[in-house]
């Protein structure tokens, strides 16, 4: 129970503020999304990428993810044949167990479990983990509609995308970021993990219509919280990855659904009761999930 109330519970507890917050005020969380995704998030990944040294492990975070990414869609399109489900249900069921919440949830889960050695790995997987969102992600959402064009056109829109290829750009260039504009970034990037973590208490507030298919639910949960994590185990199992990374690998893939996620199904109408269903339903489970698997690993 000892990292349940070091790690879990304080975490619980800022999201638990801002969601709070949203059911008493009522603020705009879009507004609050875009200062995240335009100010906050981009100096956290400049400051954290800026600062780690590219070995093999950001390698091994690479084919994770297209890895996981893969057996999340497969699994999905069996069950969906097993029981029939509309394309909705399985676009919906994909958006909710392909893209776990591993930026808002997993950063701050990592950084108080495993320490700031682990940030690099949990910063560059988040930022993958965008990319890699923006265009599945708005595919399976809009793929009755836009496709890979309008998916692909996402990326470009990104932020946080561009301050991680400068970030290694001027790694590699032999020239010092003066003092001066370096500590504004950090102090900027030094509020990036609380607000992201206000911000998705205040995003499950938001939620207001919900679509309790229990068949599709549990699938979900079961591929996200169960199936997701094992499948990391057997990954660091098979190959030569350090303890670190191992660990960063392992909680990532136990995160609930993103939170994003509903916002792309709001979008493009596919089937948004059902993907908020899922993520709510898996944040409130991550909360056991999460206190397990931690104990596991420690």
């Amino acid at each position: 129970m000892g990292l349940f109330f070091q790690v879990v519970l304080p975490i619980m507890a800022v999201f638990g503020s801002g969601f709070i917050l949203q059911r008493i005020r009522i603020l705009d969380v879009k507004s609050l999304a875009t200062t995240s995704i335009y100010i906050f998030l981009p100096a956290l990944v400049f400051t954290t990428l800026y600062e780690s040294s590219f070995n093999q492990g950001f390698t091994y975070i690479i084919i994770f993810a297209f890895f996981l990414l893969f057996m999340m869609i497969v699994i999905i399109k069996i069950l969906a044949l097993i029981f029939k489900w509309d394309q909705s249900v399985e676009s919906g069921s994909i958006l909710t167990t392909a893209f776990m919440n591993g930026g808002n949830y997993g950063v701050p889960v990592i950084l108080y479990s495993i320490g700031e050695a682990a940030m690099p790995y949990a910063i560059f997987f988040m930022v993958l983990q965008s990319l890699v969102m923006n265009v599945f992600g708005v595919y399976y959402a809009s793929r009755s509609t836009s496709g890979f064009s309008h998916a692909f056109n996402t990326i470009f829109k990104m932020p946080a995308t561009y301050a991680a290829v400068l970030a290694f750009f001027f790694q590699a260039v032999p020239w010092d970021m003066p003092e001066s504009v370096y500590s504004t970034m950090s102090m900027v990037a030094d509020a990036a993990i609380p607000l992201m973590m206000v911000m998705l208490g205040m995003q499950l507030a938001s939620i207001t219509s919900l679509k309790f298919n229990w068949q599709v639910i549990l699938s979900a949960v079961v591929v996200r919280m169960v199936i997701s994590p094992l499948l990391a185990f057997l990954f660091v199992w098979i190959l030569p990855v350090e303890p670190v990374l191992a660990s960063v690998i392992i909680i990532v893939a136990a995160m609930p659904s993103a939170a994003t996620t509903t916002m792309y199904a709001i979008e493009f109408d596919s089937e948004p009761d059902l993907v908020s269903s899922i993520t709510l339903v898996t944040t409130l489970i991550s909360i056991v999930t999460v206190t397990v698997l931690l104990n596991v690993i420690a």
